[in-house]
């Protein structure tokens, strides 16, 4: 169960990712579900209307990897991620997603004060996805629940309403809900951009856990740096430019193809710069630009 906000109408709405799943017990984090998790995707196209969201993708994802699809504004990767989570209809192609249905994380956005929620309450809406909306949660959900709260370093703040903390703690609080769910597939829509320096470093740290501990994750990011960090890295405007490595896609000659000259800055390191965007990356030693 994600909670989602609807910018149209201004509020939040509760959405429901149905995870088929056998009754099991609960054990702890480093459990996943023993068939290989991997994400297969075949010449998959999503579209809006009559605009062709994301095209051609082909993806393999193997256990326990992480994706880190990088590319302009518009360039279809939330659209991809919502494929993956299936939250929206694939206009072609196929997805398959081994094991449980993915937790997907959407981008934090502003709360509205009427909405009567606290961060714990947040986090264990992920819960009903496994239980159902009607019966009670048992010990292993709370386990779940609280052990993500604490990996998120968000015990002290438990309690408080969602729109009471500062941002970054409200995307730590969806990313604990993500974590809580324990699918075998986690989802991340930019889920550091923009953040402060203590909840990146906290989700950064959470992402290589779950990556070692068998989950497979997929982020999207405008960061040169972050996207460095995965297994793999699709670059992706509309229909995918590269895939494979970091050291393979994250090139100067690949990044112009995907951004425009105008956006991409050479030398010793490569940066990126785009105006519709003003997010700075703390890793200014190593030149780098978010946007």
């Amino acid at each position: 169960m994600i909670l989602i906000y609807n910018k149209n109408d201004s509020h939040y709405c509760i959405f429901d990712v149905i995870c088929h799943t056998k009754n099991k017990k609960t054990e702890k984090k480093s459990k996943m579900t023993e068939c290989a998790t991997s994400i297969v995707t075949d010449e998959l196209e999503v579209r809006y209307g009559n605009t062709i969201a994301v095209t051609d993708v082909n993806l393999e994802v193997p256990k326990g990897s992480l994706l880190s699809v990088i590319g302009p504004n518009g360039a279809g990767k939330s659209a991809l991620l919502k494929a993956l989570a299936g939250t929206v209809e694939v206009h072609s192609g196929k997805v398959e997603i081994s094991g449980p249905s993915p937790s997907f994380v959407m981008q934090s956005t502003d709360v509205d004060n009427s909405l009567p929620i606290s961060v714990r309450d947040v986090v264990s809406l992920s819960r009903y996805s496994n239980r159902g909306p009607f019966r009670r949660f048992r010990s292993g959900d709370h386990e779940a629940i609280n052990e993500a709260i604490e990996r998120l370093n968000l015990t002290h703040i438990a309690k408080k309403q969602l729109h009471e903390i500062s941002g970054g703690e409200r995307q730590r609080t969806l990313v604990a809900q993500g974590l809580a769910q324990e699918s075998n597939v986690l989802l991340l829509d930019e889920p550091i951009n923009g953040l402060d320096i203590v909840s990146r470093d906290i989700i950064l740290e959470m992402i290589a856990e779950e990556v070692a501990l068998g989950r497979t994750i997929v982020i999207t990011t405008h960061n040169l740096s972050d996207a460095s960090r995965a297994d793999q890295v699709l670059l992706l405007n509309n229909c995918p430019c590269c895939l494979g490595s970091p050291g393979e896609v994250l090139t100067e000659a690949n990044l112009r193809i995907a951004f425009g000259d105008d956006s991409v800055g050479g030398g010793t390191k490569i940066f990126l710069d785009d105006p519709h965007h003003s997010h700075t990356s703390p890793h200014n030693e190593e030149r780098i630009r978010s946007f």
